[in-house]
């Protein structure tokens, strides 16, 4: 008597169906080399734009002096203006009325007017005064500006004004953590790699379905062995495989090419994107489900994608956003995933210290997928 036969796995049904579609998808994927450059080659020249244009640093900032005092230490004010790099004098003036040409007209953003008398009072230790005035079209900027040239001239008048350091002061030291130099390129750089693995996953997805319906394949997949569930599946695992390579290349770049530190845990990280893409897989999915034509789903992964980014912390602090928008920021997860791999990046964080984090993403995650899975499905019984 014959022993009865096992019951049949989906690895022995299901994977064979899902493994055929993974190379129509992949051969499909890498047919035109325009595509092997859009996602191998663009990712890096994106990074290579943003870590060099984005940038928040002050550097030579173009500055207008009138010195009416014309002494000794009034030229010692103005080297210790320009000694540490951020401001650049462009233009000696003998008339406050030079000040407002140079702002009015943008030839310069800081503005420095040393009355007379300003040896004399500073020897005297009456206390010497100096008007700083700054260009604030860029808020940025000229608040930034504001500040170094601030304690430049504070710091200055410690230095030279007799009696300007009395016994049991305040010695204040101060000292930036985590990116000692304050450069604004260690912040941004890591965020772009939240905003590429976004972009090229929604990219690549959003255009999924709705181009198998545009060449009329969708129908021919549907009457194939394929269940929703595995054609979803062997959608997204090549793009997952895209995403995953593209991140190995920002991160080497991130860190050869722009010396941004890596102190925390390359499991942590390979995790939080693993999570993180999949959330965004199921975003382009999901608009590839209720998109018609790929110019429909086109115009909905931008719409998309630019809220995303601002909402984010991408550039903008949330803590300074409005109640209403910092509530949205809790639905966004480029904002979790950017908070996990600035910590990776700049502050050596573990798990322990990031798990809220990819839970938050892990279930985000969960829910488009199978959000878009059930949308999927609703599109399959209307064809």
């Amino acid at each position: 008597m014959s022993a009865p036969a096992r019951p049949r796995t989906w690895f022995a049904d299901g994977w064979p169906r899902v493994r055929a579609l993974l190379v129509k998808e992949w051969r499909q994927l890498f047919r035109d080399p325009k595509t092997k450059r859009v996602i191998f080659v663009s990712p890096v020249i994106q990074l290579l734009l943003f870590g060099y244009a984005v940038n928040t640093d002050v550097h030579d900032v173009a500055t207008i002096v009138v010195d009416l005092d014309r002494t000794q230490p009034s030229r010692a004010l103005q080297d210790a203006l320009v000694a540490g790099g951020y401001f650049r004098i462009v233009e000696h003036a003998v008339d406050s009325r030079a000040i407002t040409r140079a702002l009015d007209h943008g030839t310069a953003t800081v503005a420095l007017e040393i009355p007379r008398g300003f040896a004399a009072d500073l020897a005297a230790g009456r206390g010497a005064h100096v008007q700083l005035l700054v260009d604030g079209t860029n808020s940025n900027t000229g608040t930034v500006a504001q500040g170094y040239a601030t304690r430049i001239v504070q710091r200055f008048g410690l230095q030279h004004a007799p009696g300007a350091r009395p016994s049991g002061g305040v010695d204040l030291r101060a000292r930036a953590w985590y990116n000692p130099a304050l450069v604004s390129r260690v912040y941004n750089v890591p965020a772009v790699i939240g905003a590429l693995l976004l972009l090229m996953s929604l990219l690549l997805t959003a255009l999924a379905i709705v181009r198998e319906r545009e060449l009329g394949t969708l129908e021919q997949l549907m009457v194939s062995p394929l269940t929703p569930g595995e054609l979803i599946l062997g959608k997204t695992l090549p793009v997952a495989l895209v995403a995953f390579i593209d991140l190995a290349i920002v991160c080497a770049v991130a860190i050869l090419w722009f010396d941004v530190p890596f102190r925390g845990s390359i499991a942590v990280l390979l995790l939080a994107s693993l999570l993180y893409i999949l959330a965004a897989l199921g975003l382009g999915l999901l608009i590839s489900t209720v998109s018609r034509t790929q110019q429909e789903a086109f115009m909905g992964m931008f719409l998309l994608i630019l809220p995303a980014l601002i909402l984010s912390g991408f550039l903008y602090p949330i803590q300074t956003m409005p109640a209403f928008f910092r509530a949205l920021t809790f639905l966004n997860p480029v904002r979790w995933f950017l908070e996990i791999v600035r910590a990776l990046f700049l502050k050596g964080a573990g798990f322990t210290d990031v798990w809220i984090q990819l839970l938050i993403i892990g279930v985000m995650a969960a829910a488009v997928l199978w959000l878009a899975t059930w949308r999927f499905q609703r599109a399959l019984r209307s064809l």
